[in-house]
């Protein structure tokens, strides 16, 4: 069980984990029910934390993806999205951020619809909803309105 806790350890040292990344990165070197145990002293010390895990997921990936795409990666990861629905409603003005993913990947506005519609898709894909995607490719540039 020494050992076992000393694996959880040095994975929570590279960065935050989930209960239930941990216990999936475990199994295979325990039983459940020294996992458990193991996992339920981590917590009880405060070194392994969920709502932790979420929100430093959160920061880590706010500047490439939109909030939903942060929410879903959430429950891929086995956590709750209201865990960190604080670090979200922190992220700020998602159009802003949604300007700031495209313009790292999109050096001019669309010149069709074709173009546009890719665009469109890229910004799908990470996230951001479609009234932003459509707010920012009508006015790439942001002038004040």
């Amino acid at each position: 069980m020494n050992e076992l806790r000393q694996r959880a350890l040095r994975l929570l040292a590279r960065r935050e984990h989930s209960r239930a990344e941990l216990t999936r990165k475990l199994a295979a070197h325990g039983t459940e029910e020294e996992i458990t145990n193991v996992l339920m002293q981590l917590e009880t010390e405060g070194l392994l934390s969920d709502a932790r895990a979420a929100g430093a997921y959160v920061r880590a990936h706010a500047n490439r993806f939109g909030a939903a795409r942060l929410r879903q990666d959430l429950r891929t990861r086995g956590l709750d999205p209201e865990l960190a629905g604080a670090d979200i409603a922190e992220l700020g003005d998602e159009l802003i951020r949604a300007r700031l993913v495209w313009a790292k990947k999109f050096s001019a506005a669309p010149g069709d619809s074709r173009e546009w519609a890719r665009h469109a898709r890229f910004l799908q894909g990470r996230g951001f909803a479609a009234d932003v995607i459509r707010k920012l490719l009508k006015d790439p540039e942001g002038t004040p309105e």
